[in-house]
């Protein structure tokens, strides 16, 4: 299994958009930036037929070592999750995507 790197987002900007290369690259940049920025402040990002990043706050908690089982406490954080859209979730497992849905 191939990991995609951004050279290779770049690279498929440059092909298909007609961009020069390092105008392609600053664009994924300026993407990838806004993306992140938009996290770091907590608010959600979607991208229809893609799928919704959003940042949940966990609760500090209780947890335990599983090599000593000694308990120690886990600290609060903030984390990021994905939720891939139904129209994704239909082109992964071969099917039709729905129409009309994100």
């Amino acid at each position: 299994m191939n990991t995609i790197t951004r050279a290779q987002l770049a690279e498929a900007i440059y092909m298909q958009v007609g961009l020069s290369r390092n105008e392609s690259a600053a664009l994924l940049e300026d993407v990838l930036n806004r993306l992140s920025a938009t996290l770091e402040s907590g608010e959600p990002v979607k991208l229809s037929a893609f799928g919704t990043f959003s940042v949940r706050q966990k609760a500090q908690r209780i947890g335990r070592n599983p090599k000593t089982g000694v308990e120690v406490p886990i600290t609060p954080r903030r984390v990021l999750s994905f939720r891939a859209s139904q129209v994704l979730k239909a082109r992964i497992n071969g099917e039709t995507p729905p129409r009309g849905e994100d």
